[in-house]
């Protein structure tokens, strides 16, 4: 139930995001504009992140950053202002709660390293925004206490989570620009709600 109530809260605020972000195209007309946008070859986003309970009870707060490489410079519909990069990085996760929301006072915390690789798809709006979409995988790492490894907690319900495996990753967000080397860059999807700073 917890895990359908996180994902039903990540569907609607990608959508109020989207919608936040597309009232700013009708601002101008930079849409219209192919190639008017920052000519770079690497973004780098340093960020903060807050997660919704991906594979693990209770809320996640960490650190982390990405790595965006321009790879064709005027998108894939040249007659819009748009382009497109491959982006990759790392990020650390602490969650809180417990697996399966068992807890009886004990910690039981988690950790978790993800690694995410996206296509990421921007679109210049306005003068002083871009969004964009992120498809991909996260590869992931998850390493926690052993709380859960007593046997006794085993049989009260208590599981840990699977040390590696993939998930598929689906991401919208936003950048505003400050100048044309630095943006504030928000991005909301699934794992995670990242906030940080582009540097182009």
């Amino acid at each position: 139930m917890r895990n359908r109530k996180s994902r039903a809260y990540v569907f609607f605020a990608v959508v109020a995001a989207s919608a936040a972000c597309g009232t700013s195209a009708f601002a101008d007309d930079t849409i219209k504009s192919p190639g008017d946008h920052p000519d770079y070859v690497v973004e780098i986003e340093p960020h903060g992140l807050v997660g919704f309970g991906f594979r693990y009870g209770g809320a996640g707060i960490g650190v982390g950053a990405r790595f965006s490489i321009n790879i064709v410079k005027n998108g894939f519909i040249p007659s819009i202002n748009n382009n497109v990069a491959i982006s990759f990085g790392a990020d650390f996760m602490h969650y809180g709660g417990c697996y399966g929301g068992f807890s009886d006072g004990i910690g039981c915390s988690a950790n978790y390293l993800f690694f995410p690789v996206a296509l990421q798809w921007n679109f210049y709006v306005a003068e002083h925004w871009s969004v964009f979409g992120e498809p991909g995988i996260v590869p992931f790492y998850g390493f926690y206490d052993d709380f859960c490894g007593n046997g006794i907690n085993q049989v009260r319900g208590c599981d840990n989570p699977s040390h590696f495996s993939v998930a598929p990753a689906l991401y919208v967000g936003g950048r505003y620009h400050f100048n044309e080397h630095t943006a504030l860059t928000m991005r909301i999807g699934y794992p995670d709600f990242s906030i940080g700073v582009s540097f182009l």
